[in-house]
């Protein structure tokens, strides 16, 4: 009977289900893309038209022309680029140390770094502008990238995939061979790490591509990221939404096309950290 229900494909509910999903998840998109295809007076119509029009092309024009597009796009990948590396690679050591290692303190540091979650952002946002002020770096990228080299989130997510994902068994038999702690790490918990830290490098690209707060704040409006760049579209009393959206749908190009190529790893880092072994 078990082996049955495993070959009974998915029924026409789940499918339903999933196609709502799917289109749900679509929608903003094409929302977006329909208003960035008219007009600035696209909104006043009546009735409002659901066909796109033809201006996508030209606001997107437009707005590369207004903003400092080209830069702040390269700006955008070499921070998320860097972040996402740093992360996954010191959260991944981290990780392996908590998950792995035994030392005297482990589990009231793994608490302590578990809990800075809870703090919100914006209350550190005052001091950590005067240490980069004081460090010159206000205006700079490095005040983006350095703030963001780690993250709790991801000592965390390691922590909890390394210790299920490597026996005990297999780090005794490195170190039987001669393996030192670092060569351990290198050869035995990175290779198991991999669908783990392919998921958090691809989030964290993300969550630090589509940031905007603290890069408003530490750099000017000359040396953007990307989303600090198109709120300039933003008039103080006039808001064009065609050239805004369409902004944003240039901005979200990137990380579609980082989704395409990286799905296979996502979906995989997803079923082989959800089975325990």
């Amino acid at each position: 009977m078990a082996g049955r229900s495993y070959s009974e494909r998915p029924g026409k509910l789940v499918y339903g289900l999933l196609a709502a999903v799917v289109l749900g998840g679509m929608f903003p998109l094409w929302w977006s893309f329909l208003i960035a295809s008219h007009d600035s007076a696209v909104l006043s119509r009546n009735p409002f038209p659901l066909v796109p029009g033809g201006n996508f092309l030209q606001n997107a024009a437009t707005v590369i022309d207004t903003v400092p597009f080209w830069r702040a796009t390269m700006n955008s990948i070499i921070v998320s680029t860097v972040c996402s590396a740093s992360v996954v690679f010191f959260a991944t050591l981290a990780g392996y140390a908590f998950a792995k290692l035994r030392f005297r303190g482990r589990g009231p540091l793994l608490v302590f770094v578990i809990a800075t979650m809870a703090v919100p952002t914006q209350l550190g946002v005052v001091p950590l502008y005067q240490v980069m002020a004081k460090l010159g770096w206000t205006g700079e990228l490095l005040a983006v990238i350095v703030p963001a080299l780690v993250t709790a989130f991801g000592v965390f997510w390691m922590t909890q995939y390394l210790s299920q994902a490597i026996p005990d068994e297999l780090i005794e038999a490195a170190r039987i061979d001669g393996c030192s702690m670092f060569r351990t790490f290198w050869h035995v918990a990175l290779p198991a790490a991999r669908p783990a830290a392919a998921m958090l490098g691809l989030f964290t690209f993300v969550a630090t591509w589509t940031n905007f707060f603290w890069p408003f704040i530490v750099l000017g409006p000359q040396d953007p990221t990307l989303p600090v760049a198109l709120q300039q579209l933003q008039a103080a009393h006039f808001v064009d939404y065609s050239l805004v959206l369409a902004g944003a749908l240039l901005a979200t190009i990137p990380l579609l096309i980082l989704f395409v190529f990286a799905g296979r790893q996502l979906v995989s880092g997803i079923m082989q950290g959800a089975v325990k072994q």
